[in-house]
């Protein structure tokens, strides 16, 4: 029964961590996705828009930035992992419109 209760709980662990994984990919995703959307027609409020949409999405801005159009954002997404305590998930993406240079 032990055996069974420790496998159970690291099954529950790696579970977390995972979602606070996919969540903070999703929040970059969009993210990068909200800040291209405005950032050849209004460069300045290209990383607002990503902050928001971030926040919106139960993460935090770590860093946004420009360069012809792609947009760049880095978040990351605090969460608690049972019997080891909080920690942070990290993820990156960018956007932009095709055929720009990555």
């Amino acid at each position: 029964m032990t055996a069974v209760s420790a496998v159970a709980m690291v099954v529950v662990q790696v579970g977390v961590a995972r979602v606070a994984r996919h969540r903070a990919q999703s929040a970059a995703d969009l993210g990068a996705l909200g800040a291209a959307r405005v950032a050849l027609a209004v460069p300045d409020e290209a990383c607002h828009r990503a902050e928001a949409i971030t926040v919106a999405n139960g993460a935090s801005l770590r860093s946004c930035s420009l360069s012809g159009g792609v947009a760049e954002v880095a978040v990351t997404v605090r969460f608690v992992v049972p019997l080891l305590g909080p920690t942070t998930a990290a993820a990156s993406a960018s956007a932009g419109p095709v055929g720009a240079p990555a």
